[in-house]
């Protein structure tokens, strides 16, 4: 079986974990958005090349997937932090 939607909760886990790098170096929050955002993009150019079942063929589309794929890692992060509130 072939699940291309492995290759982008890849580059959500790879950008969270890249966004909580940067939190660690304390630079303002309000950058770690763009920053999993582009390295999403730059992720997902890659993985077009390298996971044969990415669900994306093209370069504009792999690089909005994994923009999008990056930009949810921060939307994961919130939930969580959300989540933490609650209980």
């Amino acid at each position: 079986m072939d699940f291309g939607i492995t290759g982008v909760a890849a580059i959500t886990v790879i950008c969270y974990l890249i966004g909580c790098t940067v939190k660690a170096f304390r630079l303002a929050n309000r950058f770690i958005p763009s920053i999993v955002g582009i390295v999403g993009g730059f992720l997902g150019i890659a993985a077009m090349f390298v996971m044969p079942s990415y669900p994306a063929k093209d370069p504009i589309t792999a690089i909005a997937v994994g923009i999008v794929s990056g930009l949810a890692a921060t939307g994961l992060h919130q939930a969580a932090k959300q989540a933490e509130k609650v209980a």
